[in-house]
């Protein structure tokens, strides 16, 4: 099988090329105890429970859904990934703009209850109410609910049966329902029937939980059938320690938060390397944590002394913080205003297929990562200056001047540093409130982290997501970029951007990262196109 040098969709015998993923792998099930409950009643009779979200062992996932990476003509552009399960419901109706709700405006009258569910008044009431009595008004109207008959407090949500012969909560108004549990000023007890306890939000397994006395609490849900190939993973704050804001985020609630990014990575790629874990369903210690990392390490530079390829050799990252949604429809940021994050491992290369030939690779695409792109021109710099980017980066940071001559005024783009790390401005904004953090020690991913420099993220990003919201930033896109784990470049240094939501400036995480997420094939779509054109 051949090995393609060059990252594009266009081969020279003027064909389109594309690789898929076809993902067969084990999770270690890292997760020590379970959180069985009643979700609610179908009909008001059979309990809905989540014993599906608490899986007893590890998870093996060995048909997982297929995702077609395609680079993009131009390497620098990025990829486009297409879950094909999405596409192929798709292939009839492509036009991903008929989910667009069209309101209609009513009188406005006396009160909530004579204005209809789907009225923009009742959506911006929703985002915008500070009283807690109108917002449990709201949430009544936006499903049905089953109260606890002592306490009069939401219990759950009722469920219903589909066409299908499926179940789903029982929601009469979608728009309502999401900005209305994403308020803060929700009741807690509100907020937690409908979208933080587990299951609620659908059947994804919870493979891992760091949890604290001080009050943290986090599950690590799994999933499996991603348009991120191979999945991903999300550590979300749990159902009884609610984070809406930076301001309620503890300390050791971003410590629990990359400790479960730290452990996933760590030993998904030790199990990829055929290395033991230190231990199954339970958090692993710090030092356990450090002693792993370590074993990964030497294991590579084996394999990279062996001409051994990995299996997987670069991570991701990413957080969206605020959740809003327009009046007309249009969700502005991310899923859910409960504080999460993301986070996967990429494989090295994936096979290659040609003009809808899916069931023989003809060769070996390398995957896309951001921090690709950043190698390359580290590479382009070194050989046009003979020095190294990063380390003339810092010094520039650090010498740095202000461009209209003042004297006067502030000269420093750093806003925080450690022994490790510089929190700063870049020179080159791409949006307003743009910041970023980088390792000043030689360190180009989250493997070659040891204890203290991950101590010193961890900080830095605390205290960055603190100040930005002190700003007054409500919804940013916070992403990771790092270098491949085989990389013999000692300069490259991992970074994390933050790209606040500016007013009048919006965008995404995966977009930042260049990574196109399409949900249906790219001819069906033109079709659609077609048909509005005539």
């Amino acid at each position: 099988m051949n090995e393609s040098s060059v990252r594009t969709c266009v081969a020279s015998s003027g064909e389109f090329v594309y690789g898929i993923h076809k993902p067969d792998y084990t999770v270690v099930n890292l997760r020590e105890k379970n959180h069985i409950a009643t979700l609610g009643h179908i009909n008001g009779k059979t309990a809905v429970e989540n014993k599906i979200n608490f899986p007893a062992n590890d998870v093996t996932i060995d048909n997982a859904d297929w995702v077609f990476e395609i680079s993009n003509p131009f390497p620098f552009m990025g990829a486009t990934f297409i879950l094909k399960s999405s596409a192929d419901k798709k292939i009839e109706n492509a036009n991903p703009f008929d989910i667009i709700n069209k309101h209609k405006f009513s009188k406005l009258k006396a009160g909530i209850n004579e204005l209809e569910d789907n009225d923009p008044l009742i959506i911006s009431l929703g985002r915008m109410s500070t009283d807690a009595d109108l917002l449990v008004e709201l949430a009544n109207k936006s499903c049905l609910f089953e109260f606890d008959p002592h306490t009069g407090a939401p219990a759950g949500i009722q469920y219903e049966k589909t066409k299908n012969g499926g179940i789903q909560r029982a929601i009469k108004n979608h728009h309502l329902f999401e900005i209305v549990s994403n308020n803060p000023f929700l009741p807690d007890t509100y907020k937690q029937a409908m979208v933080l306890i587990p299951g609620i939000q659908g059947p994804n397994k919870i493979v891992g939980e760091y949890k604290k006395s001080a009050g943290t609490h986090i599950w690590e849900y799994l999933r499996e059938n991603s348009y991120i190939p191979w999945g991903h993973y999300a550590a979300n704050m749990a159902h009884d320690s609610i984070r809406y804001k930076i301001e309620a985020l503890k300390k050791e609630d971003l410590i629990g938060l990359r400790h479960l990014y730290y452990q996933r990575i760590y030993t998904q790629v030790a199990q990829s390397l055929g290395l033991s874990v230190p231990a199954k369903k339970r958090t692993l210690t710090e030092d356990e944590l450090e002693s792993l990392r370590i074993k990964v390490l030497k294991t590579i530079k084996d394999h990279e002394e062996n001409k051994n390829d990995l299996p997987f050799n670069a991570s991701m990252w990413g957080w969206n913080f605020g959740f809003d949604l327009s009046p007309s429809g249009y969700r502005l940021n991310a899923s859910h205003q409960q504080i999460h994050q993301q986070f996967a491992i990429v494989p090295k290369y994936t096979p290659g297929f040609i003009n809808g030939k899916n069931d023989e690779s003809h060769s070996l695409f390398p995957t896309y990562t951001q921090g690709d792109e950043i190698a390359r021109f580290c590479r382009g710099f070194r050989n046009s200056t003979g020095k190294n980017f990063f380390k003339t980066y810092i010094n520039a940071i650090k010498n740095n001047r202000r461009m209209d001559g003042r004297k006067d005024k502030a000269k420093s783009l750093v806003f925080y540093q450690d022994e490790n790390i510089i929190s700063f401005v870049p020179k080159a904004q791409r949006t307003q409130g743009e910041v970023q953090i980088m390792t000043t020690a030689k360190c180009g991913n989250i493997l070659e982290a040891d204890s203290t420099v991950r101590k010193s993220l961890d900080m830095a990003i605390l205290t960055t997501v603190r100040m930005l919201e002190k700003l007054g930033v409500e919804m940013m896109v916070c992403y990771e970029t790092s270098k491949r784990f085989d990389s013999p470049d000692n300069d490259q240094r991992l970074m994390y951007t933050f790209i606040p939501r500016h007013p009048k400036s919006p965008g995404t995480y995966s977009q930042w990262l260049y990574r196109w997420i399409i949900g249906q094939y790219p001819e069906d779509f033109a079709h659609a196109c077609n048909k509005a054109v005539n």
